[in-house]
């Protein structure tokens, strides 16, 4: 069923003719000045600043907390030959950010190594044991750590204690209780003055190589880009100026292990975007985290040698592919334990806990309800939760701390360790959390929509023309189109497992392809319903063209979908509503009904109408046309005037004729369908033409002359015939009108 994800909200912006006429200054079209002023960029001064990110309008590093007395203790560190431990974390924001302060480091001359926790032994953020073995082993001296360390009371406390100081370097929430770091450098912090709040830990870790270094290291920034891109923070302010600058450095990238992993990833390094990090590269650096050791990264951003930087890239690679594999297995074995219940806590032991994360934001897109999936393991649950945005997870079940292990997350996402034997509290905990609040669980995300569009408008200098506008990400969002009122040439699944679809569409003389990833199981519902589309536009190139392309971000049927599957062979929902044998069954699907088969006569015709009738009122979303037809009179008709004589004839021939076990011959004989021979030989018998005792029929020579047309049975043939046909031969479309005819 072709059914929006989203709530669509379309922007209703006006714009002035002197905010066009700046904007044409800087040759944008109307369409992308448009996008431009709902985004809050109306003055001219701003738009300047918009479109020319300017590394010169980086904010001073030394207004974030503690910046001065983290520098002075780096450096006092370096100058004493001090041991130096980075402590990072095991998604790409943590490689990168970990990279970048090596790399400054490193260029202090420091004696500084970097350690990433392992997701599976480690954890998240600082552990008490590995802090223990690099200090007692390693005779480390100070700790920075990056993309961590707000949340690591325990081990920051122990370490503080023994003599060895900790520089935090982080940008996750505050917690209530700060650990006793040295310094806590921190965008967010209750004592900073920063001017921007929403800086990723690569960002933090470059603000602090900056204040070390005393100059931005413009050759970091591709690492930069990579992490923030990466972390879904917000691209605007300095963000933007970083990622922007950043993505012009990775295309010329000059690491080693970069050039092999794009190459891996099948990079155009000509047309490096943010959507290069977002879909090819951060994916392998957080694949290698999920799955194994996450280590091999940093000689992968930072080291210089080619042919480990190759081995290395290619086994990050493998990994992906991994992950890929085991993200789709659990993600079918998930799908085919969901319940009818408004939350879903799923679990097994052989579930792997580093994609679970991945599966449960599947999940949570197909379903839209709160999605726990957890693995496993002598009766210990581990694993992640992704949440609607009317359902608070975190508030939900921070308030029944007891009933886990560990817990912690924010609005729409969390993970959590608990006991197998206190799911079903967990379980009642959500439940009575939405009944307790009154929430409408059907409520749905809202989706930000830029403008409509007809297909007209749009081309290839559309898509020039908003790349200005880029880089897109969290608070600058790709610009999404509203499409309407065109037609569906052509639809087809394509790829793996033929899961996504692409379609043909077109608008007057306007043709355009559209591709929808996750969805090649609805190339039926796209052909033949009709449909409305949110899309951002893109470009496809092949065979050295290069064409406009939409790509889909959701999708909404028009009215009822009518789906015709006459000729088809493909499953029908047998949890809908269906009608076979003249009779309605009543499934769980309440907005979908089946039409199995044709109804058998006129009363059946009445129940069916009812049917459709009643859904039509009830906003019925879909209706499939099967109309399967056990007596097809539709072929046979309802019999000629030369059929009904050849058979008056005959019975004056025989008359006396035994149809239980002659009627066969009798069909051949008259060349009359034997299923069109039973009805007339009955409305012989209606018209007193025959008699038929036990099976022999006797012909009544002294019977009045009748018409045909005055037989009951034979006036309801010729309804079923036409109905008959109406249904096997005509569109959906007037099917559906007739049953709604009284």
């Amino acid at each position: 069923m072709i059914k929006a994800k989203y709530d669509w909200k379309v922007a209703d912006t006006a714009i002035s003719e002197d905010f066009l006429k700046i904007a044409k200054k800087h040759k944008l079209d109307e369409l992308t000045s448009r996008v431009l002023y709902q985004r809050g960029i109306h003055a001219e001064a701003e738009i300047e600043q918009f479109l020319k990110p300017s590394l010169e309008n980086l904010h001073d590093p030394f207004l974030l907390h503690d910046m001065e007395k983290a520098t002075g203790r780096i450096l006092s560190a370096i100058e004493q030959g001090e041991n130096i431990l980075i402590y990072g974390d095991y998604d790409a924001d943590g490689m990168t950010a970990s990279s970048v302060m090596k790399s400054a480091l490193d260029e202090l001359g420091a004696e500084a190594q970097v350690y990433l926790p392992n997701r599976f032994t480690d954890g998240y953020g600082p552990n008490l044991d590995v802090y223990q073995y690099y200090i007692k082993n390693e005779n480390i001296n100070l700790i920075i750590t990056v993309d961590n360390g707000v949340a690591g009371l325990e081990a920051i406390t122990w370490a503080q204690e023994n003599g060895v100081d900790v520089i935090v370097t982080d940008h996750h929430s505050i917690p209530d209780q700060l650990p006793p770091a040295y310094a806590i450098v921190h965008p967010e912090h209750p004592d900073s003055q920063y001017p921007f709040k929403y800086l990723a830990g690569v960002g933090v870790a470059f603000k602090v190589a900056c204040a070390l270094l005393e100059y931005a290291p413009s050759e970091m920034l591709d690492l930069v880009a990579i992490g923030t891109i990466a972390d879904m923070v917000s691209l605007t302010d300095e963000n933007r100026i970083l990622v922007a600058h950043g993505l012009k450095v990775l295309a010329q990238t000059e690491r080693a292990g970069l050039q092999e992993l794009m190459k891996y990833a099948g990079v155009d390094f000509d047309k490096i975007t943010e959507e290069t990090v977002g879909f090819q590269i951060a994916p392998r650096l957080n694949a290698l985290g999920r799955l194994d050791d996450p280590n091999p990264a940093i000689e992968l951003l930072t080291g210089w040698d080619e042919d480990e930087a190759h081995e290395i890239a290619k086994m990050i690679d493998q990994k992906n592919s991994e992950r890929k594999e085991i993200v789709e297995k659990i993600h079918n074995e998930a799908l085919s334990m969901l319940t009818d219940e408004p939350v879903q806590i799923l679990y097994h032991k052989d579930w792997h806990k580093g994609v679970l994360g991945i599966v449960a934001g599947r999940l949570l897109e197909a379903i839209h309800k709160p999605v726990i999936m957890l693995a496993q393991e002598d009766g210990i649950l581990r694993g992640s939760a992704r949440s609607i945005e009317n359902f608070d997870i975190f508030k939900a079940l921070n308030a029944h701390r007891e009933l886990f292990i560990a817990f912690g997350g924010h609005k729409q996402a969390a993970g959590m360790t608990l006991s197998l034997e206190n799911v079903e509290a967990v379980k009642k905990a959500m439940i009575d959390y939405i009944v307790d609040n009154h929430l409408d669980m059907s409520k749905k995300s809202p989706l930000e929509i830029a403008d409509r569009c007809h297909l007209d408008d749009i081309s290839l200098s559309t898509i020039t023309n908003l790349a200005k506008l880029a880089p897109f990400g969290m608070d600058n969002p790709k610009p999404r189109f509203l499409i309407e009122d065109y037609k569906v040439i052509q639809s087809r699944s394509m790829g793996k497992d033929n899961a996504h679809l692409k379609l043909k569409i077109q608008e007057e003389k306007q043709q355009i392809d559209a591709v929808y990833f996750q969805h090649g199981s609805e190339e039926l519902e796209f052909e033949q319903a009709q449909t409305k589309l949110v899309a951002t536009l893109s470009s496809n190139s092949w065979n050295g063209n290069t064409s406009l392309q939409l790509m889909i971000e959701d999708a909404d049927s028009v009215g009822v979908e009518l789906l015709d599957i006459r000729s088809k062979q493909i499953p029908i929902p047998k949890e809908a509503n269906i009608f076979s044998q003249n009779q309605l069954k009543h499934g769980i699907m309440e907005d979908v009904l089946v039409i199995e088969e044709t109804p058998g006569d006129l009363a059946g015709l009445s129940v069916l109408k009812e049917a459709v009738s009643k859904a039509a009122s009830d906003d019925f979303k879909m209706i499939y046309f099967k109309n399967t037809i056990t007596d097809s009179y539709y072929l046979t008709g309802s019999g000629t005037r030369e059929e009904f004589a050849r058979l008056y004839k005959a019975i004056y021939q025989f008359p006396e004729f035994d149809i239980r076990y002659k009627l066969k011959s009798l069909a051949d004989y008259l060349k009359i369908p034997h299923l069109l021979l039973v009805k007339m030989i009955k409305i012989f018998e209606e018209l007193e033409f025959v008699s038929i005792d036990n099976g022999l029929m006797t012909v009544n020579k002294t019977a009045d002359k009748r018409e045909i047309s005055e037989s009951t049975i034979y006036q309801e043939l010729e309804k079923i015939v036409k109905m008959q046909e109406l249904f096997a031969l005509a569109p959906v479309k007037e099917i559906y009108q007739n049953l709604l005819e009284k």
